[in-house]
């Protein structure tokens, strides 16, 4: 199959300042539409919190929603949907991230709501209070009452020390926020919430002297405060032992799930390795899905991922939902069985091919997106130093050959470098299920 980056080679534009107070700005016009992306991202996530102080950068992601100086709570929301915006904010393990997309006549709004709660977020008790327990409640509907919510909280338990900076997921501890105090909270801002720790990016339908200017403009009177290090976070040596753990819940079916420690973000191996994953366990023509959900008919779905962090360690799952009445332990088995035939084999041609057009069809997608475009530059820019380098990443993934994907899978995928959790349904779940059928 001919490569997706055949029919669009063109870079897009990228150029890039620094303004005095340390603020990386990037800029890329793009005429096709009267619309403009801001997007900023603080180099602070769960990664920077210390222990017994977790939950503050997601914490963060509320509380810039509740009001600055000449902004009062709830009206940041208010004023950008007025102007024709959608907005949001989202928290990760390396950074948290604020971005609106609206009509190109909202750019110096935009920029001026977030210029005033860079410099002047209102974090008083009350807020505090009012957030800590809308983040509890979070916790309640997406981790603790739903079916495997806290899947990746165990995963992460497992397969990293609780004392490293991705020893716990982003939702952090609910006793960590109820211990802090409201000087705990300021300090987190304090520290972290300045320009010399973000990046923004503007994209759209501008030319680079007026949105530098409208940078300028609400940005530049922000003060110089020097950036905080980021915690030092050494690559981590392969998972021996193979940790183990056992839940047991009212979930819908028993399920196996693996965890790895891979390359870091930023890396050709993270690319070999994530290619890996992809041919493993991305799609109905994945080895995985094949095997336990086609051929041997044992589970419900089958697959492996990755998820790039630059912490000096990445994630790598691999996980299978199994059918009633079939043993997790087999399908365990089965696991490790098609892992280990491929990393002995290695990608055929058309499984690299097509592991290759998936990527350049998600990458192409993202791109084609304004406002996920500027996201993928202030990324590229914060985490990896050069938002260049999303006009190069179809080019970087295309020159991987299979001999890397091999050699990453064996260093990286092999039976005892992996942690386990087997999550089984309750016993009264077992029984229901028997009954209504």
């Amino acid at each position: 199959m001919p490569p997706l980056s055949s029919l669009t080679t063109r870079p897009y534009p990228v150029t890039q300042h620094r303004l005095d107070n340390g603020l990386h700005v990037v800029i890329s016009p793009d005429s096709a539409t009267p619309t403009v992306a801001v997007n900023l991202w603080y180099d602070v996530g769960s990664r920077h919190e210390e222990p017994g102080r977790t939950g503050f950068a997601h914490l963060f992601e509320h509380l810039m929603f509740q009001g600055s100086a000449n902004v009062a709570s709830g009206e940041h929301f208010k004023l950008l949907q007025a102007a024709g915006a959608s907005l949001n904010a989202t928290t990760w393990f390396d950074r948290t991230n604020y971005f609106e997309a609206l009509p190109t006549g909202g750019l110096e709004l935009a920029l001026w709501l977030e210029a005033d709660r860079m410099a002047s977020l209102a974090v008083t008790a009350e807020n505090f209070a009012t957030q800590r327990e809308v983040v509890k409640e979070e916790k309640r509907q997406r981790y603790d009452n739903v079916p495997y919510g806290d899947v990746t909280e165990r995963l992460v338990a497992l397969t990293f020390p609780s004392d490293h900076p991705y020893g716990h997921t982003t939702i952090g501890s609910m006793a960590d926020l109820d211990a802090a105090e409201l000087s705990d909270v300021q300090t987190f801002f304090d520290r972290h919430y300045r320009a010399s720790n973000a990046v923004l990016s503007v994209v759209g339908d501008i030319t680079v002297d007026t949105a530098l200017a409208a940078v300028e403009k609400y940005f530049g009177d922000l003060p110089a405060l020097p950036k905080p290090p980021r915690p030092e976070a050494p690559p981590l040596p392969a998972l021996t032992g193979v940790p183990r753990a056992e839940a047991t819940a009212d979930v819908p079916s028993d399920a196996v799930h693996f965890s790895y420690r891979t390359p870091a973000r930023g890396t050709a191996e993270f690319d070999a390795f994530d290619l890996a994953t992809t041919i493993l366990g991305h799609g109905h023509t994945s080895r995985l899905h094949r095997r336990l959900v086609r051929r041997d008919e044992l589970a419900e779905s089958a697959g492996a991922s990755s998820m790039a962090l630059i912490g000096g360690n990445s994630f790598g799952f691999a996980s299978a939902r199994c059918r009633a009445g079939a043993d997790p332990a087999r399908v365990e088995s089965i696991l490790v069985a098609e892992i280990e035939q491929f990393i002995a084999d290695g990608p055929t041609d058309e499984e690299l091919q097509r592991a290759k057009a998936t990527f350049e069809r998600w990458w192409l997608q993202s791109l084609s997106r304004i406002d996920s475009r500027a996201d993928q530059f202030s990324g590229y820019a914060l985490l990896e130093g050069d938002p260049e380098l999303v006009n190069h990443r179809i080019a970087a993934v295309n020159r991987i050959d299979a001999a890397a994907v091999q050699q990453a899978a064996a260093a990286h995928l092999a039976p005892d470098q992996r942690a386990v959790l087997t999550y089984r349904r309750s016993a009264d779940t077992a029984a229901n299920q028997e009954n209504q059928s």
